[in-house]
């Protein structure tokens, strides 16, 4: 069975519907959206040099996003930040441990986004990466700016970015959850993308409801991440998230 029907029938399925009429997710779900969401932002979602933000995207992928989103719970609106968050809580940064695909293989997590991301024209041996992205270029899915990336002192022009921002899940509820699943959120590259620096510091820890990729091109891939990542790991949504999301995914 194919990964699209593998979805599909877990994201329809009745064994898994609670009494609200939500989908429960249950590990194996888990898995699976998390698949799809990296196969999202490999193969559809246009981000860095090689394919330009707005590149056609799948209908079926669309589709699943839209079915993603109406699987979460809505609450009314984020809850008040909450002043105990730390990054930490999410484990140390960009860890190679943490359970998640592509982990384990040597480098950490920023390395392996980057050289997802970017048109790589140079690679060194680092305390973190053998085989760390030294040189390269890409096109922020965010501006659909061009930047060359040069490991050092320039490298922070290019950061990586949360799609499913980390201090606004644990507001709508990692801060209750097993470390681990904290740490697979911060690694998961299904809510990483390489982004202009500027953008990341713009956007900061913002829901869609108040903050999407000034690039409208963008907006429809970013939809399908931020959708699916949340149905990937039972996040609720804000109701007005919810509305910019559907919005955005309509007009894929």
């Amino acid at each position: 069975m194919t990964l699209r029907r593998d979805i599909e029938r877990r994201l329809a399925t009745r064994r898994h519907v609670r009494h609200d009429g939500r989908i429960r997710l249950t590990g194996r779900h888990w898995a699976s959206l998390t698949g799809f969401a990296v196969t999202a932002v490999i193969v559809a979602a246009g981000i860095g040099w090689h394919s330009a933000p707005g590149a056609a995207v799948d209908p079926v992928r669309v589709r699943l996003a839209r079915e993603a989103l109406a699987t979460l719970s809505v609450v009314p609106r984020r809850p008040p930040h909450d002043s105990a968050y730390h990054r930490e809580a999410f484990g140390p940064a960009w860890t190679d441990a943490a359970g998640v695909p592509g982990a384990g293989n040597g480098c950490d997590t920023r390395n392996d986004v980057l050289a997802r991301d970017l048109a790589v024209a140079k690679s060194v041996a680092a305390q973190t990466c053998r085989s760390a992205v030294a040189a390269g270029r890409f096109r922020s899915p965010y501006t659909g700016r061009e930047i060359t990336f040069a490991r050092g002192r320039g490298s922070a022009a290019v950061q990586i970015d949360h799609i499913v921002p980390l201090a606004y899940a644990w507001d709508m509820g990692a801060a209750s959850w097993e470390p681990a699943r904290r740490v697979a959120l911060a690694n998961d590259p299904a809510n990483l993308v390489a982004v202009d620096a500027a953008s990341n510091q713009a956007k900061s820890d913002l829901e869609p409801g108040r903050w999407m990729p000034p690039l409208r091109g963008f907006a429809c891939q970013y939809a399908m991440q931020f959708a699916t990542v949340s149905a990937a790991y039972d996040l609720p949504v804000d109701e007005r998230s919810r509305d910019v999301l559907a919005a955005a995914l309509g007009k894929c």
